[in-house]
């Protein structure tokens, strides 16, 4: 399957927005910045975040203010940007919570590469490159990459969404309906078919983010440098890039399988798993270089992934039915009820951040245990 195709169908890739483009700006921006009269380092040491960009992400996110294009622009050729967020976007507090907890991963992430290139252990710049494709993912996640469609729909979204959400692409959009009108499928098993499709929607989203970035990339050093110019060592990243799209476009391309057959067959007794990220997981597991007591250990790990997964999920569920009733209570109830259901939302909050993250990262090594297997096999 070509991957124009698995892509965004027929309309296929848009040129890159003005803040992918902008984006190693922000990312090369200099350490003096850090100590600035506005920087969450220097003001709130116990804030969220450690790393400043990260807590300038979060921060306009949760306070729902965004700068316009051109004042984005403006800063970042004086290389003075303070702010990523380009739309007049309000996040619900579970997509705030996710959007918290994948900053989170970030953050781990990017001081784990920094220990890495102190000792001299990324010399070809792969693991930096692929924090920003990483970046990439988040800010196109959460719309925060200057386009107006780019939201994705969580895959743990609270109710089926149908009617606001789509689907993005015509051949998704025609299983669904057969699905939803087949009688095949009880209210909970339509509900759960709905969040596989959002969920291979948001794998083709984070595909293109990806391809857009890698073909930058090239394009960069196409530009900068001749061919014969081009060492062994660049070669090899680029060649690593291109196996994880690979590796990408084959999960996209089995997903697409799977949801051909759900939604013709309908769902059997014996189904392994329910959650789509941990059938991902499954699938791709059994496609891995484990042997059969590996496989065996791992399929009772993602077991307990799957419980994780559900606890956060009612977790997501809570913190939305506290939200609406703190709205509600503050319209019509007395301080006390005010603040005791401000405590109670405070409470689910954390609580809900603090388990999406445990979700991300638990979820982030086991794709690297099935990704270090599958090139085993190389």
């Amino acid at each position: 399957m070509a991957p124009r195709s698995v892509g965004a169908g027929p309309r296929g890739l848009r040129a890159p927005p003005l803040l992918l483009l902008l984006l190693p700006l922000l990312w090369l921006r200099p350490a003096a910045g850090h100590g600035g009269r506005y920087s969450r380092e220097r003001n709130e040491p116990g804030g969220e975040f450690r790393m400043e960009k990260l807590s300038q992400l979060w921060d306009k996110a949760r306070r729902g203010r965004f700068l316009p294009a051109v004042a984005l622009a403006h800063r970042a050729a004086s290389c003075q940007m303070s702010s990523v967020l380009v739309l007049q976007l309000q996040l619900s507090p579970v997509e705030l919570s996710e959007l918290h907890a994948d900053l989170k991963i970030q953050e781990r992430d990017e001081f784990s590469w920094k220990k890495l290139k102190a000792e001299g252990l990324d010399e070809d710049g792969e693991k930096e490159a692929k924090l920003i494709r990483n970046l990439n993912v988040i800010l196109a996640k959460y719309g925060l990459d200057g386009r107006k469609d780019a939201r994705a729909v969580s895959g743990n979204a609270l109710g089926d969404g149908t009617e606001q959400d789509g689907l993005e692409d015509p051949r998704l959009e025609k299983l669904w309906h057969k699905a939803k009108t087949s009688g095949k499928f009880s209210r909970d098993e339509l509900d759960k078919l709905w969040r596989e499709f959002q969920h291979h929607k948001e794998k083709v989203r984070e595909y293109n983010v990806l391809l857009e970035t890698l073909s930058r990339t090239e394009e960069t050093q196409e530009n900068a440098i001749s061919p014969e110019d081009v060492s062994h060592m660049q070669a090899e990243v680029l060649g690593s890039r291109h196996a994880e799209l690979q590796d990408r476009l084959r999960g996209i391309s089995q997903g697409l399988d799977r949801l051909r057959k759900v939604s013709h067959q309908g769902y059997g007794g014996d189904a392994e798993f329910e959650e789509p990220r941990v059938i991902d997981l499954w699938d791709l597991a059994r496609s891995a270089n484990f042997t059969e007591k590996e496989l065996e250990l791992f399929r009772e790990e993602l077991k307990h992934f799957e419980v994780k997964i559900e606890k956060h999920n009612h977790y997501q569920k809570q913190l939305e039915i506290s939200h609406q009733k703190l709205k509600h209570v503050e319209r019509f109830g007395d301080h006390e009820h005010v603040s005791r259901n401000k405590e109670r939302y405070a409470m689910l909050e954390e609580k809900t951040k603090e388990l999406g993250y445990k979700v991300k990262k638990h979820l982030q090594d086991l794709s690297s245990r099935i990704s270090r297997a599958r090139h085993n096999e190389l």
